[in-house]
């Protein structure tokens, strides 16, 4: 029989869902670095003997070999490289929303390095705080991704300029973020879908600094409008438990 060619070998990738395939296999979708997105069939991943068994989960390095040409390829080694704690309580939960975003807003085999690292970063950065509740800090992690998410995607934010006269953004103002078109002021009737935020917000967002909780906030507010535009509104289920958490423990969530 003939053996089909490795396409990839050794890619430096993570788990970002994985689902029951028949009987013994899983479906895996994973975030490769040179490759972007791709669909892998794990065959007889579940079987207790297998190579693959245990190794294919989420938030943990890996290096995965497949072959294929096709849109689903074949998984045929899975490797842990180590060197990343598992997020875990509240960082768990922003860890499963930084993949549901890649899941829903990343094409298959659109390759994106840069954002790969950033999200390997921000898995580390989540995953170093073992079960301390830091939501600011967790907040910052989260707000950055999505910055960078977005700008990789083609829809790069505009933070520091007003969209319609490009003049610096003034924190002492209020502005309307039109999504096409960036933070406007003298608006007489704003648009319903354009969010109000304040110039010292989107500074914020810029720099990567949130000075206090209302700062923080409403960006979280503008991000999640900015999102929401571009997943047209299909549901984020990490974003909702974390809020139902968030309202029982009566604290702020970061997502």
């Amino acid at each position: 029989m003939r053996v089909a060619r490795a396409q990839h070998e050794n890619e430096s990738a993570w788990v970002l869902h994985a689902r029951a395939y028949r009987e013994t296999s899983l479906i895996v979708e994973a975030f490769g670095r040179s490759v972007g997105r791709v669909a892998l069939v794990a065959r007889g991943a579940k079987r207790p003997r297998s190579e693959l068994h245990g190794l294919l989960q989420a938030f943990q390095p890996l290096a995965l070999t497949w072959t294929g040409a096709g849109e689903m390829k074949t998984l045929v080694k899975a490797e842990w490289t180590g060197g990343a704690a598992l997020p875990s309580g509240a960082a768990l939960l922003s860890a499963f929303y930084l993949n549901e975003l890649l899941l829903k807003l990343l094409p298959r085999e659109d390759p994106h390095p840069e954002l790969w690292d950033a999200y390997a970063d921000s898995i580390r950065a989540l995953g170093e705080r073992g079960n301390r509740v830091d939501r600011a800090a967790q907040a910052g992690v989260l707000r950055s991704f999505e910055l960078t998410l977005l700008a990789e995607l083609g829809y790069a934010m505009t933070l520091t300029r007003e969209g319609d006269s490009g003049a610096p953004i003034d924190p002492g103002r209020s502005y309307h973020y039109a999504i096409d078109r960036g933070p406007l002021a003298h608006l007489a009737e704003p648009l319903p879908e354009w969010p109000p935020v304040r110039g010292s917000t989107l500074i914020a967002l810029a720099s990567g600094s949130y000075p206090d909780p209302d700062t923080a906030a409403e960006a979280k507010r503008l991000m999640r409008r900015v999102l929401d535009h571009y997943l047209e509104h299909r549901w984020i289920f990490s974003r909702r438990i974390v809020q139902d958490l968030a309202a029982l423990d009566g604290e702020g969530d970061a997502a």
